[in-house]
Formats: structure tokens, C-alpha cells, sequence
């Protein structure tokens, strides 16, 4: 009896073993990839001191920075201060140090009320810092989240940068940071007799670099006018590809409030060259457009006063257009300006700043002598391969 009961306990044990295996197989098997193997963390440049805080010691700095500029919760300049570094000086961007002016806004200089720092405006007049400016420090560092298009003016604020720094002989390091729309290489490329400060380089629309990878470009095509070399140094983002999806943990600025926004820009930017409002004033900025008294749709919007959009174009004037916020951005679609283009063609639609906005005289023209989407595609692809060619040699990342 006892050989007997000892043998069906046996038994029972291995049957139940069995089945705790063959359950938990089961559950492995039925677990999606993405749950089964941990995705490793994207670091941004700034989230990896060890990479730069040894370039940091001793040096007086310089930081071009805005709200973007960020180590997990904490802001870069309260971060470097927490570990004894020395700033002289904060450089504040289009949109201002804490990221709240209105677009175009004059920025005056400044203290910031939060650290006593000098704020010194980099936009408007003063594109780039002074010799002056610059004779206290030893070295710059910039960390500003861009967009990946080219008339978003970060990138012209980090060329004029390069410049000084270059005159002044200061070492820059770049704190890189993802592109959210840098799957997309599209677009016309710049005309240089257009080049402004909504567009200094020749390069597309969508341009597919991050901000440290078009420096590097920058440096190596001789766009910049000093004589002197640049000492730059790059701390790139780690665990990050081109494919990388990316949602950004603040906006980068105050018309750019989500995921949304960010991938329509490429497409609704444009429009701020023309007749057609894109929300400004909303609470949907860069996620509908539409117009006064128009028989475009049947979405209807009304911009107001607020933060970040002080006087948006129609203000209090009820607009009828599109909601875009449940559409799927596909990098650069012209569907919207050739649609809206029909609702109002003629040369009054489109404003001077069009041309600037688009880089090249040849979109304008093109809409306004009825071409498709596909014909003015096609002419930008000459263009588009010879940038390839060259935008491989300066690429950090897959």
C-alpha cells in the first residue's frame, strides 16, 4: 500500500508539473513580441552625462536652451547648476528661454526669475551671440528640441551658433536630441536666392537629420561664412534609429501642443504662407484649417486670443474648413494646400512669406497652373536624390 500510494503521488506530481509547463508555454506563446523582449530606452543626449560632464569642468558656459531642454523631469541649466557646473549665461531661441512667446515675438533680454541667470535673446535682431557676449564664457552648449523641418527656426538659430562660436574659437557641444518626423526625407530643396532665417541651407522641406547630424553637415558642406574652424562635439542619443517613433515629452512650442501637431507641421506649415488659418488661436493649432465665409468644409473653428497666439488671423471670426486631428500624417501630403487652393484660387491666396516657407519659386507656380500632386512630386526628385547622396555622410544613426 505504501509503494502503491507513493507511486500515485509521483504520478499526480509530474502530471501536475506537466501542466504548469504546458500552461506557461502557452502564455509565452501567446504574448506579443513587444511584451515577451523589453524594449531598450532611448537616452537623449543630455540624459547621458557621463558622456559630457568631464568636457564641462572648469569651463564658464554658454546654453542655448528653451523648455525643450530637459534631463528626465528636470531642466538642463537646474541639472548642470545641481552638479556645480558654472553658466554665465542663458541663449534663448524663437518662442523664448521657458518656450511661451508667440511666433515672430519680439524676445528682450533678461534675467531668469527662477536662477538669477542673464537670458539673452537669439531672436530678431540679435540672431547670434556677440563677441561681447561671448567673452566670458569658454564654452557653448546646445539643446533644443527640433522638428526635422526646415522652417522651423531652431535649426537657423544653431547655424548662426556655429558661426560665433567658430569666430570666437569656443568649443560648442550639441546635446542631440530625436527628429520626430526623420522617417521623411521630402520635399522642394532650398533655392538659395531664398534663403532666410525660414530657411538658411540646401536641403528639403523634410530634411530626415537630427540637429546634431545637420551641423554636421553644416560644418562639412562650408555653409558656415567663418574662416576659423569649428571645435564641435556631438553627445548623440542612444538606442535611437531614423525609424524610431518619438513622442515628444514637452512641446516644442506653443502652436506644436502634441504628437498630432508635430506630424502634420510639415504639411499645415505651408499654409501660413497663404489666406488659410491652421487653428492658431484654438485649442487644435496645426490640426484643422479653414476660413472665414468658405465653402470648404463643414468643420467650423473660432480662433481667439490666448497664450502663445496673442493676435491668431481672424480672430473672433468663425472658420470653415477641416478637422485633421484623427487623420494618419504621412510626412509631406499637398492634398490639403491643392484642396483648399481650389476653394479660393488665385494669386491672392498665397502671401510673399509662400515662397520662403516652400524654399523655391516652382510650388506657387506650380499650384497655380493646376498641376497634381504627382507632377510636383516628380519634379522634386532630381533634387531629392543628389541631397541623399550627400545627407549619408553625415548620419549618427541607422
Amino acid at each position: 500500500m505504501q509503494a502503491s500510494h507513493t507511486r500515485s503521488w509521483g504520478i499526480s506530481l509530474l502530471f501536475s508539473l506537466f501542466v504548469g509547463v504546458s500552461a506557461a508555454i502557452a502564455q509565452i506563446e501567446a504574448t506579443p513580441t513587444s511584451q515577451a523582449v523589453p524594449q531598450v530606452r532611448l537616452q537623449v543626449g543630455a540624459e547621458r552625462p557621463a558622456a559630457y560632464l568631464d568636457l564641462l569642468q572648469d569651463k564658464r558656459l554658454g546654453l542655448v536652451v528653451n523648455n525643450t531642454s530637459r534631463v528626465g523631469e528636470r531642466h538642463l541649466v537646474d541639472y548642470l547648476l545641481s552638479q556645480g557646473q558654472q553658466i554665465e549665461t542663458i541663449f534663448a531661441p524663437e518662442h523664448g528661454f521657458r518656450g511661451t512667446a508667440d511666433a515672430g515675438a519680439q524676445i528682450n533680454n533678461s534675467r531668469d526669475s527662477e536662477t538669477g541667470l542673464p537670458v539673452v535673446s537669439l531672436y530678431g535682431a540679435n540672431k547670434q551671440p556677440s563677441p561681447e557676449q561671448l567673452k566670458q564664457i569658454d564654452l557653448l552648449i546646445f539643446d533644443i528640441q527640433d522638428v526635422g523641418v526646415r522652417y522651423y527656426t531652431y535649426i537657423s538659430t544653431l547655424h548662426y551658433l556655429m558661426e560665433a562660436a567658430a569666430d570666437a574659437g569656443l568649443p560648442l557641444v550639441i546635446l542631440d536630441r530625436p527628429n520626430p518626423n526623420g522617417a521623411f526625407i521630402d520635399g522642394p530643396v532650398l533655392e538659395p536666392e531664398l534663403s532666410s532665417f525660414v530657411g538658411m541651407h540646401t536641403i528639403p522641406l523634410l530634411h530626415g537629420l537630427t540637429v546634431a547630424e545637420l551641423a554636421r553637415m553644416i560644418v562639412g558642406e562650408g555653409w558656415l561664412k567663418s574662416k576659423k574652424p569649428l571645435d564641435l562635439t556631438v553627445i548623440p542619443v542612444a538606442n535611437y534609429t531614423h525609424q524610431t517613433i518619438y513622442s515628444l515629452p514637452v512641446r516644442p512650442s506653443p502652436n506644436l501642443p502634441n504628437d498630432q501637431s508635430i506630424a502634420l507641421y510639415p504639411s499645415l506649415g505651408l499654409f501660413e504662407g497663404t489666406v488659410v488659418s491652421v487653428g492658431r488661436g484654438t485649442s487644435m493649432p496645426f490640426q484643422v484649417i479653414g476660413l472665414p465665409n468658405s465653402s470648404a468644409g463643414l468643420f467650423t473653428f473660432l480662433p481667439l486670443s490666448r497664450p502663445g497666439a496673442s493676435s491668431p488671423p481672424y480672430q473672433g471670426l468663425l472658420c470653415y474648413g477641416y478637422d485633421l486631428r484623427q487623420r494618419t500624417p504621412k510626412g509631406l501630403e499637398l492634398s490639403y494646400l491643392l484642396s483648399m487652393y481650389k476653394q479660393q484660387p488665385g494669386p491672392e491666396f498665397f502671401n510673399p512669406f509662400f515662397k520662403k516657407l516652400a524654399g523655391t519659386t516652382a510650388l506657387q507656380n506650380q499650384i497655380m497652373a493646376g498641376w497634381s500632386e504627382a507632377q510636383i512630386r516628380e519634379s522634386w526628385q532630381a533634387d531629392l536624390s543628389a541631397y541623399q547622396r550627400i545627407r549619408t555622410a553625415y548620419l549618427l544613426y541607422p
